[in-house]
């Protein structure tokens, strides 16, 4: 590993991430909810008024907002839209899943100055794209859905994608080092002695040479590793970026991101086994709903933390819906829905996706195809956001 100035993790860097995290939160009230899992599930341990049903016991997302959807590429390098971000998945109710969708889509919308109407016709085809999902699984077949315009994009863009955009992208240019600054900063003597001994383990040899054709006994050296201040709900917890080459000098790099799991904000439910570990649970929880993802995933500790390890493959991308049109809004919410009903609808049985069915379709009026406790939750939620997200800008300006 490269040897530079370290730097001990004390007060400084907490409280530059906790600044950091409250500015993208006070950016758009979109952003405000990505940020903000915590907020969602106050709201849902008090909005029992609403009767939200108690749908069949699955891993959720936990998290199911836009930003947490798009390709991602299999061990293989298959690309597939799946869920990208496991932190706070659990065994739990999947109406949940629908819900925070619905808000996300909602906040969206609202961010590009759609009328309410749109809204209502968001969740519409929220409700469309996750019944199709069952008989798309039901029925052993592929979707059969247009995708919108954002989907094509991130998808044409994926498979183009090689090491070089990638690190280009991450660590702003592609030589064997990470560059410290505002996105990387220097490790602590005990970071680097930790993380070393991570990349000794065989269990995380394996891990790394597994995907694509690599050799299977290939060596696996580390270059040089990085805090990385990344992401929004997750600053202020570990979070590593570590570059490595294998199988030997002039061997292929590849840059791994270490991440901490903490305790889900999401409710489990109350009958379910999981594992006690949190980076267990979303090694778990990632093989159930995102298979692609599940396969390239392995659960370790560093210093008494418990964290989790994947490397970062160019074809990763992420969906950006800030300004989006009408039409694109309503192709967004049919195919990202049917994206997360695949995910639920795999681990059921064909009684169990009945049922679910059933409950899906009771509860609608005549002037809504979506079941009414969607729509009331989202509306709740939306407004109790909007009111948290300026209460939350007027406490940053008053900091500044």
């Amino acid at each position: 590993m490269i040897k530079r100035k370290t730097f001990q993790p004390t007060t400084e860097r907490t409280s530059t991430l906790t600044e950091r995290r409250n500015l993208k939160m006070a950016r758009s009230a979109h952003a405000y909810v990505r940020g903000n899992t915590v907020k969602f599930y106050e709201w849902l341990s008090t909005a029992n008024g609403l009767k939200v049903p108690q749908g069949p016991a699955v891993w959720i997302c936990g998290d199911c907002h836009v930003g947490n959807l798009g390709p991602i590429a299999n061990a293989k390098g298959q690309i597939d839209i799946q869920i990208r971000d496991l932190d706070q998945t659990v065994i739990g109710n999947p109406a949940h899943d629908l819900i925070r969708l619905g808000l996300s889509l909602a906040s969206a919308a609202r961010g590009s100055d759609l009328p309410g109407v749109t809204t209502a016709k968001i969740l519409e085809q929220m409700v469309e794209g996750y019944e199709q999902a069952f008989i798309d699984v039901e029925k052993g077949r592929e979707e059969n859905i247009v995708l919108p315009e954002s989907v094509k994009v991130a998808m044409k863009s994926a498979l183009k994608r090689k090491w070089k955009h990638l690190a280009k992208e991450r660590i702003d240019n592609v030589d064997p080092i990470i560059p410290l600054g505002k996105k990387f900063w220097p490790l602590s003597k005990q970071e680097k002695r930790d993380i070393k001994k991570l990349f000794q383990d065989e269990r995380v040899r394996r891990l790394v040479t597994s995907l694509r054709s690599r050799d299977d006994n290939a060596s696996v050296d580390v270059l040089d590793a990085a805090f990385w201040m990344k992401g929004c709900s997750s600053l202020g917890y570990l979070r590593y970026a570590v570059l490595l080459r294998i199988g030997g000098k002039g061997g292929e790099m590849c840059l791994m991101d270490i991440k901490e799991a903490v305790q889900a904000a999401a409710p489990r439910h109350k009958k379910s086994k999981m594992p006690t570990d949190n980076a267990e649970r979303v090694v778990q929880g990632a093989w159930h709903l995102s298979p692609a993802l599940g396969t390239r995933m392995l659960a370790a500790h560093i210093q008494d933390r418990a964290v989790f390890l994947r490397e970062l493959l160019p074809q990763d991308l992420k969906f950006e819906i800030s300004h989006i049109s009408r039409d694109e809004a309503m192709k967004a919410a049919k195919f990202l829905a049917l994206v997360i009903g695949k995910a639920h609808a795999r681990q059921m049985d064909s009684k169990m996706q009945n049922k679910w069915k059933k409950e899906l379709g009771l509860h609608r009026s005549k002037t809504l195809d979506a079941p009414s406790w969607l729509w009331s939750s989202v509306v709740d939620l939306v407004v109790s956001h909007e009111g948290a997200y300026l209460e939350h800008c007027r406490k940053y300006a008053s900091n500044i």
